[in-house]
């Protein structure tokens, strides 16, 4: 079995436990601009990692990069995921290993129904996310698991969106701009379902342009500026420091 190191370059690498997953001297490009300029960081199993920075940093190429997606592209780095190496995986490859994105978008499949959304991503037989498990934790999506997906209000939406990776058994949750658009009320409500969903094990890296909401919910957090890190801590140290916050955060 091939095993890769707990790498890490940045000293303010604050857990010390064996990393779940990996980023390595990654770099990574959206045609001639360089996007992800050779980063490296660790999440360990069950943490939420917050993945902070100004518009622009490279939160969202580092996901798609991880995803394995096609854009941007990775032309130096390795990505592993509780030893298996993602960076010679396509993104089905990838997805198959355990990993669930949800983009900014949600991409809801127009034509059909919350519970044909989830059938169509789940694994069968599902190994631990059954749809009456999935309807326990998205009890609204229980509700509606006859009425279209794109019709659903934006918070439903994006708990479909949660609730259809989970159905394919994941190990990491991707999450990108979750909160977009939302109330606060169903902020609130997204983020009680993260926290159980930690609570049964799995990792979550989180991007999100609300910072201050995202650092409560995290146990750690890694912040990009113009494709390189800056900061790889706990949650608590950015809240706490105001100069950092202010710099890159602009909070």
């Amino acid at each position: 079995m091939n095993v890769k190191p707990d790498f890490s370059k940045n000293a303010n690498q604050a857990a010390t436990a064996p990393a779940f997953l990996s980023v390595w001297d990654m770099h990574a490009y959206y045609g001639e601009s360089y996007i992800v300029q050779g980063i490296s960081f660790n999440v360990h199993e069950g943490e939420i990692l917050a993945l902070l920075g100004r518009n622009g940093a490279g939160k969202t190429s580092t996901l798609r990069a991880i995803a394995r997606l096609s854009d941007p592209e990775v032309k130096r780095g390795e990505i592993w995921l509780d030893h298996q190496p993602l960076h010679s995986m396509s993104s089905y490859q990838a997805s198959q290993a355990g990993l669930g994105l949800v983009p900014e978008d949600r991409r809801i499949i127009a034509g059909l129904t919350v519970e044909e959304n989830l059938k169509l991503a789940q694994i069968a037989p599902p190994i631990g996310w059954s749809l009456e498990r999935v309807y326990d934790l998205f009890p609204r999506l229980r509700e509606r698991r006859t009425q279209e997906g794109v019709t659903l209000s934006g918070g439903e939406q994006q708990m479909l969106a949660i609730a259809r990776a989970l159905c394919r058994d994941i190990k990491v949750l991707l999450l990108d701009e979750p909160y977009e658009g939302l109330a606060p009320v169903i902020v609130d409500e997204i983020e009680k379902t993260l926290r159980i969903i930690k609570e049964q094990g799995i990792t979550t890296i989180l991007v999100e342009q609300n910072a201050v909401r995202a650092l409560q919910l995290a146990d750690r957090a890694v912040i990009l500026d113009t494709g390189g890190i800056v900061f790889d801590g706990t949650a608590a140290e950015v809240l706490e420091n105001k100069e950092l916050r202010e710099e890159y955060l602009a909070i």
